[in-house]
């Protein structure tokens, strides 16, 4: 099959265009290689200039915004001064996107149709919450491609509000609550699909009634998500665009640095991973809870900080059982670790789950709530609801998760799962059907459309 997809994809001109963050950006930048070596395809990708040498270490050409404002996760409670004093998870959610997102969409449009005079790219593939999708498929009238990276967000009776990281209803009372939330929802969340509706009126785009993620997602040609069935929650019905594409990675370069390692892997027989990630940038959240709970115990503690507070985390808990660095890739720690602390980053827990680790969760913020709720809902690991976990609630959950076989068996059944789904190859045949949309046309590789 693969042979078939790079006759039809050979030479296309396709555009990457993200939203200037690690979490939509890293999903991508397996797929985009695999666009472009495999598949031979004219790949270029737009984001902010920040993010320039790292696409150009993929080999691929970089456009930085111009009239998009840079808004990114190192300047973003600079430039939003008042988004830090915010601490309600929805009021969050609706302010943010209002100003990350929302007002982003029309500068996002006027950046690619200049890039569309001198790179006549002929589908886009942008991260989920990229607000230029509607504007590139109905205005310019080329086929997007949205990849969802984070759990599916699509609107439906039998899950709750996304945001609200409830588990699906079970009762008749349950799904009558969750119709009143929704209800809450859309009022809570009315200013932010308001003034987007009004931007898309603006240039003569109508779309129907829903948060600015459900219009992107209904707006998109083909919207791939990331994950399989067994990560989401049931649902009776789902968006005819929608696909899962398994668990695509972040491209990770081969033989592109010496692997990190550790002596002392090898003379613990429990080992802990902790992270959280590279924008929260308090350590007081997991990581000192995760060093307070077992440093100067009988488990190995690593923790990588994403640069936050390193020295001064290594001062602190200066015991022979921990480790500590700014970064350290997961593929060399993971292999060795028994349990993985994480506050949700979706990226991250995949690949915890494609090591068959189980795991402890505690994230609120940017979705990651979600993620958490179903770790705990599947029991995948542990949800303990909060994003500043006490180091007895961390110590008892790593015991818990370790211990119990249920956890490591969940995830193995998840894994397995996961292996039957070829997250690029499915990629490359959505974006085909797309180019081909006739499939008289794409007569040269029969299954085209149908799965893989």
């Amino acid at each position: 099959m693969d042979n078939e997809l790079k006759m039809l994809l050979k030479g296309r001109k396709i555009l990457f265009a993200t939203v200037p963050a690690d979490g939509h950006i890293n999903p991508l930048t397996g797929l985009a290689k695999f666009l472009k070596e495999d598949m031979e395809c004219d790949v270029r990708w737009y984001t902010s200039a920040i993010y320039r040498e790292k696409i150009s270490r993929l080999g691929i050409s970089h456009y930085a915004f111009v009239t998009a404002k840079e808004i990114t996760a190192e300047n973003v409670n600079e430039v939003l001064v008042d988004r830090e004093r915010i601490t309600d998870p929805i009021k969050k959610l609706n302010y943010d996107m209002i100003h990350i997102f929302g007002e982003r969409g029309p500068e996002y449009y006027q950046d690619l149709e200049n890039i569309h005079k001198t790179f006549p790219f002929e589908l886009m593939i942008a991260d989920n919450l990229f607000t230029g999708i509607p504007f590139v498929k109905n205005l310019m009238h080329i086929p997007v491609v949205a990849i969802g990276i984070i759990p599916l967000i699509e609107k439906s009776v039998d899950v709750a509000p996304y945001g609200s990281a409830l588990y699906p209803p079970k009762t008749d009372e349950e799904f009558a609550s969750n119709l009143k939330m929704y209800d809450s929802f859309s009022e809570m969340m009315h200013e932010s699909c308001k003034v987007f509706r009004a931007i898309l009126n603006t240039y003569g785009l109508q779309t129907s009634e829903g948060s600015i993620a459900d219009i992107l997602l209904r707006e998109a040609d083909a919207y791939l998500q990331i994950g399989v069935p067994s990560f989401e929650y049931p649902r009776k019905e789902m968006g005819k665009n929608i696909e899962f594409i398994g668990a695509l990675m972040p491209h990770v370069k081969k033989g592109s640095q010496a692997t990190w390692t550790d002596e002392r892997l090898h003379t613990y027989k429990k080992i802990v991973l902790v992270t959280q990630g590279t924008v929260e940038r308090d350590i007081n959240k997991i990581l000192v809870p995760t060093l307070e709970a077992f440093a100067g115990t009988d488990t190995l503690v690593v923790a990588t900080t994403g640069g936050n507070g390193t020295e001064a985390l290594r001062k602190r808990f200066n015991a022979p059982n921990v480790i500590i660095e700014d970064y350290i890739p997961f593929q060399d720690i993971m292999p060795y670790a028994s349990a993985f602390v994480t506050n949700g980053g979706y990226s991250g827990t995949l690949l915890g789950i494609k090591h068959r680790l189980p795991l402890v969760a505690a994230g609120v913020h940017e979705g990651k709530n979600e993620v958490c709720a179903r770790i705990g809902y599947f029991e995948y690991g542990i949800n303990l609801q909060t994003e500043t976990p006490s180091a007895e609630a961390i110590r008892n959950a790593v015991n818990e998760v370790i211990e119990n076989g249920k956890y490591r068996n969940n995830v193995a059944r998840l894994l397995d799962e996961m292996d039957l789904y070829p997250s690029q190859a499915l990629c490359a045949k959505a974006i085909a059907r797309l180019l081909y949309r006739s499939p008289a046309a794409a007569s040269k590789v029969p299954g085209l459309f149908s799965a893989v």
